[in-house]
C-alpha cells in the first residue's frame, strides 16, 4: 500500500495548534489558570535561548494551563470542541484537496505531528486521516492524562524514528509502496529524505532552500 504522510501544524493547519489547545482547555475548564500566562511566556523565552528542551517546554505549559493530571472523561469534551473548531476554521484548502486526492489514489493517509496525539487524532479524524503518529502523554492508573511525555517528542529526528516504528508495528516493513511526505518545516528533513516523494508546503526560507537543492516539489496551499 502506498502511503501519504502529513505534518499537521502549519502544513494541514494554517496556524499551530498546541498553545491554542492549552488555552482552550484553560478557558473552558479553569480560567483562573490564565494567571500563569506570564510564566508560559517566560518558559518560551527559556526555550528560545536553549535553557530547556522543546519537550520540557510542552510539559511545563501543559501543567500550568491544564494541570498535573486530568481524567480522560473530563478531557474528551475539551478535545472534541477544540477539534470541531480546528476542522471548521483552521484547515488549509490545499490540504483538504491533497488528502482527498491521496485517498482517491488508494493511499493510506497518515498524520505525523509533534502535537499531542490525543487531540491531534480528533482533528485528523474530522479531516479524513487513517492513522496518527504523534507525541504521547503518560496515562495514570486512574485513566488520567498526566503532564509528562511518554517516549519521545515527535519532532525532528525523533519523528523519523516514530514513523519507522509505526511502519514496523503496522506490519508494513518491506511491504509498503511509494511514500509521499508533506511538511512546512526544515526540522522534518529526516522524513523528507526517507520518503520517495517530498512535498514542501508553504515552506519557510530554510526549507525552501533545501527543497530547491534537493529538487523537491514546493506547493502553496493557501
Amino acid at each position: 500500500m502506498d502511503l501519504a504522510i502529513y505534518d499537521m501544524d502549519r502544513t494541514v493547519t494554517r496556524r499551530p495548534t498546541y498553545t491554542s489547545f492549552l488555552l482552550h482547555c484553560a478557558i473552558h475548564r479553569a480560567p483562573w489558570r490564565l494567571v500563569f500566562l506570564p510564566v508560559v511566556v517566560g518558559s518560551m523565552l527559556f526555550y528560545v535561548v536553549k535553557l530547556i528542551s522543546r519537550a520540557t517546554l510542552k510539559e511545563v505549559n501543559h501543567r500550568l494551563l491544564i494541570g498535573q493530571s486530568i481524567s480522560l472523561a473530563e478531557m474528551k469534551p475539551l478535545v472534541d470542541s477544540f477539534a470541531d473548531r480546528q476542522a471548521a476554521t483552521n484547515i488549509r484548502p490545499g490540504a483538504r484537496a491533497a488528502i482527498r486526492r491521496d485517498k482517491e489514489q488508494g493511499r493510506r493517509v497518515v498524520m505525523a505531528t509533534a502535537s499531542y496525539r490525543f487531540y491531534a487524532a480528533a482533528i485528523a479524524e474530522r479531516v479524513g486521516f487513517d492513522d496518527v503518529i504523534g507525541t504521547n502523554t503518560m496515562l495514570g492508573l486512574d485513566d488520567s492524562i498526566i503532564c509528562r511525555i511518554e517516549g519521545e517528542n515527535c519532532y525532528g529526528e525523533a519523528k523519523m524514528r516514530m514513523v519507522a516504528d509505526w511502519v514496523e508495528k503496522s506490519g508494513l516493513t518491506g511491504k509498503h509502496g511509494h511514500v509521499r511526505f508533506y511538511s512546512d518545516h526544515v526540522t522534518d528533513a529526516p522524513v523528507f529524505e526517507w520518503a520517495d516523494e517530498a512535498v514542501a508546503v508553504n515552506p519557510h526560507g530554510r526549507l525552501r532552500e533545501l527543497a530547491t537543492k534537493r529538487g523537491w516539489a514546493v506547493v502553496d496551499w493557501g
